[in-house]
């Protein structure tokens, strides 16, 4: 399977049911703009069934290689993220897990009797990655206990194995040469942006990375206690700096993906 095979087939779904990056896109093509996609993010959990070395198959059969490691000890995740071993133009990818053994017994409990109720031919599927939720609806009430704890562990139960985010490449953009610049486009034609600590960018240049980010989509979903409206994807905005060889930093910053993460974060509109 090729890089745009792989990435496609985790497009068609993350810009079908979030018609804002669908928007978001045409937006920046409408301007003559090509989008370059930075990398992609998946989640997942640590259960070894589901883990990031199952998930990441997909990606180091077809050229990838494991580069840095990334902690986030206040969500209880670590994260990931892998690179093409030859193709310096693939998008990267950035995989992260919910470490449930440091969580409360509630949320272990919930996820893995989710886990425990699948056949294992479920988790031997090569195409698990594109699966979704295989573990099928949940209350919504279930859902919004998981939250208090954890949004990453109830974003997660609700969608399962798919884009969490696609992330543009502001380097590649004619028009634009900040992230300024690209969030002023963004808030212009409607969209919020995900702010936290009072800034919408993360990072310096002085770090060689900037990242911004919108806020999640919100969605109806269907729980099996009825339509609830929750938080869904968003769209990321990378802008990267050469270090002192002239090369493009290809890495991320642990304190930037931190507040990307809270993009999912739950909210009314």
């Amino acid at each position: 399977m090729n890089t745009h095979e792989i990435f496609d087939r985790f497009w068609i779904p993350y810009s079908t049911q979030n018609p804002s990056a669908m928007h978001i896109y045409e937006l920046f093509t409408g301007l003559g703009e090509k989008v370059v996609h930075d990398h992609i993010a998946l989640r997942t959990f640590n259960d070894p069934r589901i883990n990031m070395d199952v998930i990441a198959r997909v990606f180091t059969d077809n050229g990838y290689e494991q580069k840095g490691n990334y902690e986030f000890k206040a969500k209880k995740v670590f994260g990931r993220h892998y690179e093409h071993k030859t193709d310096t133009e693939a998008p990267k990818v950035f995989i992260s897990e919910l470490l449930l053994e440091q969580c409360s017994d509630f949320v272990q409990k919930t996820i893995r009797e989710r886990l425990d109720a699948i056949d294992q031919a479920v988790y031997n599927d090569p195409m698990l990655v594109y699966q979704g939720s295989i573990w099928g609806k949940i209350p919504f009430e279930t859902y919004d206990a998981l939250r208090q704890e954890s949004e990453y562990a109830a974003w997660t139960m609700v969608y399962g194995f798919r884009a969490n985010h696609f992330a543009i490449k502001v380097n590649a953009l004619k028009k634009f040469s900040t992230l300024q610049e690209v969030n002023q486009f963004i808030k212009d034609n409607g969209y919020l942006m995900n702010v936290v600590g009072g800034s919408e960018i993360y990072g310096v240049p002085q770090e060689l990375l900037e990242q911004s980010s919108t806020k999640a989509e919100i969605i109806p979903f269907e729980f099996v206690d009825g339509v609830f409206e929750v938080p869904c994807c968003f769209y990321e905005f990378t802008l990267r700096y050469p270090d002192e060889n002239g090369k493009l930093y290809s890495g991320f910053i642990a304190a930037n993906a931190d507040k990307i993460f809270e993009s999912t974060n739950y909210y009314k509109k």
